[in-house]
């Protein structure tokens, strides 16, 4: 399984590895069962099973998904995809769907995520990163900045947020 260790600003290993699905297609069942599990109720479990999926093998370079591994146990996810079903289509790509496990949270391994995706979109070409999100202080602590509002297809809204890459 192709990874990378991660290491901290001071050069230590944080002793965790990021996972892609698309470097490592023998996971994508479980990469799958665990977006559903973090993330779907019973009506958009299909969205996170067709895009993980179809990610896969496609050329361009969205959409991305992440599993934050210690070891074998996952630790938390996130994505990199075009849309985060918000009403800012006109921006992206959206960094998404960020989890860390309760066991694992206090330790800022969200920002590696964060980074990772970061890393990824740049890579693509893109220039900045975008995120939809009512946590205040949270992103910001990570080079986010809040830029308005966006509305969701089912009514509710959420803060937009950006990053420069």
């Amino acid at each position: 399984m192709p990874t990378s260790e991660i290491h901290s600003p001071e050069g230590r290993v944080q002793g965790m590895k990021i996972v892609s699905v698309r470097d490592n297609p023998e996971m994508k069942d479980t990469f799958i069962a665990y977006f559903q599990k973090i993330w779907a109720n019973e009506a958009s479990r299909r969205v996170y099973e067709d895009c993980i999926a179809h990610c896969i093998a496609t050329p361009a370079p969205l959409p991305q998904w992440y599993l934050l591994m210690d070891g074998e146990t996952i630790a938390g996810c996130a994505g990199l995809i075009t849309n985060d079903f918000i009403s800012r289509m006109d921006l992206y790509p959206w960094a998404c769907a960020l989890f860390i496990e309760e066991a694992y949270r206090g330790h800022a391994y969200g920002s590696l995520l964060l980074e990772r995706a970061r890393t990824d979109a740049r890579r693509a070409g893109f220039t900045k990163l975008y995120l939809c999100s009512d946590h205040v202080g949270y992103y910001e602590r990570y080079g986010f900045r809040r830029i308005g509002v966006g509305y969701h297809p089912w009514g509710e809204s959420s803060g937009i947020f950006e990053a420069e890459l």
